[in-house]
């Protein structure tokens, strides 16, 4: 007597190896280095504690409360999804795993989905304002005794769309110095302990970037930004931006960052399968996809864009 035993890929297969891609994914995700993340309980959230903590003084008299602000930042949740399906008799034939080729590329588009939110954010920058009234990159930020700030700056190239390894390397610089020159609104030093950056630059800057953060030397000078010390600069080549003469600088070491990442409902794997109506009368399983969150912008302190005139 023979024993018949189903080697088919099952949907509690499925749902497991996509929550393990989908957290591996999420671990190289860049937008985990850029963003504050925050939980929600509704449809909209309101920031309005985003500006400068009150600098420590001598105890004189009483307490000089600083409350919130009369107006915030508010983020308005939106619902994701993504769904696929596949042929139930394919799905207990698959010896090959093109089946979970699929389901890790679902896993890869969840986890890298907030990189795509923070890159409109971030090429939006420049129309779009942020928690102070300004754009969030903009020439003329101010608040209280700060006085005017610029985080959108420009570096001159020879060429604009093709600077050199040393035009790079010298506006990467730049950048960060602007980024660790903000005050709060006493004058008082923003990113005095910042050590770690991240360099987002479109394709077209990659080559240059790479010699300018990763080479032992630029123009046959010896570069400290390859050793790690005194700063950490990272760098992301992000296909989606559509720059030809910019790029960004974030710090992604501070207890604030750049941008907020609002998440109401974590990714959540809804599935119709094996015993399903949709198996018996269609013969199809169906995987998909749920998640509620949205991005908007934090701290402009932790940014800068640096434009190639």
């Amino acid at each position: 007597m023979s024993v018949v035993v189903d080697t088919g890929l099952t949907s509690r297969a499925v749902i497991g190896r996509f929550y393990r891609r989908l957290e591996e994914y999420a671990q190289t995700a860049w937008w985990t280095r850029l963003a504050m993340h925050f939980t929600s309980n509704q449809e909209s959230e309101t920031y309005k504690w985003l500006g400068m903590v009150p600098q420590v003084r001598e105890w004189i008299g009483g307490r000089q409360v600083k409350p919130l602000r009369s107006k915030g930042v508010t983020i308005v949740n939106k619902t994701w999804e993504s769904t696929i399906r596949v042929d139930a008799d394919e799905q207990r034939r698959d010896k090959t795993g093109q089946i979970m080729v699929r389901v890790n590329e679902m896993a890869r588009r969840v986890a890298t989905h907030p990189n795509k939110l923070l890159t409109t954010l971030i090429l939006n920058g420049e129309t779009t304002a942020c928690y102070d009234g300004q754009y969030f990159f903009d020439t003329d930020h101010s608040e209280g005794d700060s006085g005017t700030q610029d985080n959108d700056i420009n570096y001159d190239a020879a060429t604009p769309s093709a600077p050199t390894d040393t035009e790079m390397y010298e506006a990467i610089v730049k950048g960060l110095g602007q980024i660790m020159s903000f005050q709060d609104d006493q004058g008082e030093p923003m990113n005095e302990t910042a050590r770690e950056f991240l360099v987002m630059v479109p394709m077209s800057f990659l080559s240059s970037t790479l010699v300018a953060l990763a080479g032992k030397t630029v123009d046959a000078t010896s570069n400290p930004l390859a050793g790690g010390e005194p700063f950490k600069v990272n760098w992301v080549a992000n296909p989606r931006l559509t720059w030809t003469d910019k790029f960004a600088i974030f710090r992604a070491d501070g207890s604030t960052r750049p941008f907020i990442f609002q998440e109401e409902l974590p990714v959540q794997i809804q599935v119709l399968a094996e015993g399903s109506e949709l198996e018996v009368n269609e013969n199809q399983h169906q995987y998909g996809v749920k998640a509620i969150h949205e991005a908007g912008y934090g701290f402009w302190q932790d940014a800068c864009l640096v434009t190639f005139n």
